[in-house]
């Protein structure tokens, strides 16, 4: 066994997926909570545009890594992700800040769905994201 730069990637993309995972809870309990009428529209925005681009940028700087390491397989599964944010960065509201949440519409129900199914389909991306990084560490470690 011996410690290679493709097994320090994967601890850093399992650590940093740990933090996304993380966000990617916040954003369904935040969602959740609009949907019950829990916390008002401008405080959660507030509390949720702040996350986008550490978010963006957690995971470009872990994909960053498997593209040095050599680690095809693992950027690709990434890819369609990382072209999704940047799409969805792209097509944001016009707003004065950094974020991609707007509170005057957030609480429409079409784009409250959308934003809900958007968290869970992120958390279970980084949760298998995460057991594959798992898997990948191990295996970079046994076989060199």
């Amino acid at each position: 066994m011996s410690f290679t730069f493709s097994v320090f990637t994967y601890i850093v993309a399992m650590i940093s997926d740990a933090f996304l995972i993380f966000f990617s809870i916040f954003h369904v309990i935040a969602f959740d909570e609009l949907k019950t009428d829990s916390k008002n529209p401008i405080d959660q925005c507030n509390s949720l545009n702040p996350l986008v681009i550490p978010e963006y940028l957690i995971h470009f700087f872990f994909n960053l890594l498997f593209l040095f390491g050599g680690q095809w397989i693992s950027f690709a599964i990434n890819i369609p992700l990382m072209a999704y944010h940047i799409k969805r960065y792209q097509s944001r509201p016009v707003m004065s800040g950094f974020g991609l949440y707007d509170p005057t519409s957030i609480m429409n129900a079409d784009k409250l769905y959308k934003y809900q199914r958007e968290g869970w389909i992120k958390l279970s991306f980084y949760l298998f994201s995460f057991f594959y990084y798992l898997y990948g560490m191990i295996r970079a470690l046994i076989t060199v």
